[in-house]
């Protein structure tokens, strides 16, 4: 069987190499390897959401999903006065988030190996972000945009890039059905990101 990037230990060779790039203005140099998501450079989804993202300066961020860094560490610059906490379920993905971090000088950055969002459960943010993991079902997608809601602050904005083709019409309705609202900021080849805002101060999951 084929080995996925959300595996939690990849057993694929190792073979890292360094890329760099220019997202948001800034440039920045990024470690990656076999098995993790996106290895070869960043995908378009991933860039589209970045240079479609908005955050305050000093939020608390989340990453769900973090590869090897490219979305939190974006964001990471951009609320350069908060916190960005990055997660991924796959270790060697966690530890290039990591190295990265450092090779980009943002101390700012936390990140945690993660199944979704359990290594967070006390914790609530003002900016989640994710590129979901499409290949694990719509069933964990979909979980993932249910604990996303419970861990946003009032106010707080869920960012989503997912493909028309892989799910875009179901995921749009049930962010719409989960926060009351979703809306299309941009798209492009295909790609659409969504963003939704939690109202509800105390609000149970809608259905």
């Amino acid at each position: 069987m084929t080995e996925h990037y959300y595996t939690s230990k990849p057993s694929v060779k190792s073979e890292t190499r360094l890329i760099e790039d220019k997202l948001r203005g800034r440039k920045f140099t990024f470690a990656t390897d076999a098995g993790v998501f996106s290895k070869g450079g960043i995908d378009f989804g991933s860039r589209l959401l970045i240079e479609t993202m908005e955050m305050g300066i000093d939020d608390k961020v989340l990453d769900i999903g973090c590869g090897y860094g490219p979305i939190g560490l974006s964001a990471a610059a951009l609320a350069s006065k908060g916190q960005v906490v990055m997660l991924d379920i796959n270790e060697r993905a966690v530890e290039l988030a990591r190295e990265n971090a450092k090779r980009n000088s943002l101390s700012n950055v936390r990140v945690v190996q993660s199944n979704i969002l359990e290594a967070v459960a006390q914790e609530t943010f003002d900016c989640i972000l994710t590129n979901p993991p499409i290949r694990t079902g719509k069933e964990t997608v979909h979980r993932i945009f249910e604990e996303a809601y419970h861990h946003l602050n009032p106010g707080g904005s869920l960012w989503v890039v997912i493909q028309k083709k892989q799910g875009s019409p179901s995921a749009y309705a049930k962010l719409e059905s989960l926060f009351g609202e979703c809306k299309e900021v941009t798209k492009d080849k295909g790609y659409r990101i969504f963003r939704s805002i939690r109202h509800e101060e105390n609000g149970e999951i809608r259905n």
